[in-house]
């Protein structure tokens, strides 16, 4: 037997107030973004937001999956998408130079620049998980390549990994200082031109 909801119903759009909470931790940090400003942002109030995503922290959760699903996932299509990890890795941060510039959203990375200044361990144990598990990728398809003999035998795939994820998290931080599109894909040609032959 269904059993009949109490209360009112929800009187405003789930989908849409999610992608201003992202908005609102991606322009501002998890740590900078106050229940008040995600009210604000979100168009409801605060028993709304605690009835529909829990607390801060549940929300801020839900609003990495949805970046990662509306925004971030170009570095996990190109990654895939290339013949080889030069290819894809390449194709990575051409794009990110077009993603973290991109003008109908704040700049850089949420996943990157969210956890900057975080004083809430679950939540920066949370991102850097995510991070680690994009670098583990990128070491995976140059093992990958070294093994095919497409990259040369004593290729250090988890040094070229994390050489590759430091260039993407200069890159947030330089869109998010200013730089152009064109600054940034100057950058993934230099960082490309680091690998081996």
């Amino acid at each position: 037997m269904a059993t009949r909801q109490r209360g009112r119903p929800r009187s405003f759009d789930r989908a849409a107030a999610l992608e201003q909470a992202v908005l609102a931790f991606w322009e501002h940090g998890y740590e900078a973004t106050s229940v008040a400003d995600l009210t604000r942002a979100m168009g409801i109030g605060a028993p709304s937001l605690y009835a529909a995503f829990g607390d801060k922290r549940a929300l801020f959760a839900e609003v990495v999956g949805a970046y990662g699903e509306r925004y971030g996932s170009f570095a996990a299509r190109a990654l895939d998408g290339g013949p080889t990890a030069r290819e894809g890795i390449a194709r990575m941060l051409r794009e990110a130079a077009a993603e973290f510039t991109d003008p109908a959203h704040p700049r850089g990375c949420l996943v990157i620049s969210a956890a900057v200044n975080c004083s809430t361990p679950e939540v920066e144990r949370a991102l850097r998980e995510r991070r680690n598990a994009n670098l583990a990728g990128m070491a995976d398809r140059i093992r990958a390549d070294v093994a095919a003999g497409r990259l040369p035998a004593g290729t250090d795939a988890t040094a070229l990994a994390r050489f590759s994820g430091a260039v993407l998290q200069g890159m947030s931080q330089q869109a998010r200082d200013g730089a152009t599109k064109e600054e940034l894909e100057a950058v993934a040609e230099a960082a490309m031109r680091a690998w081996p032959g």
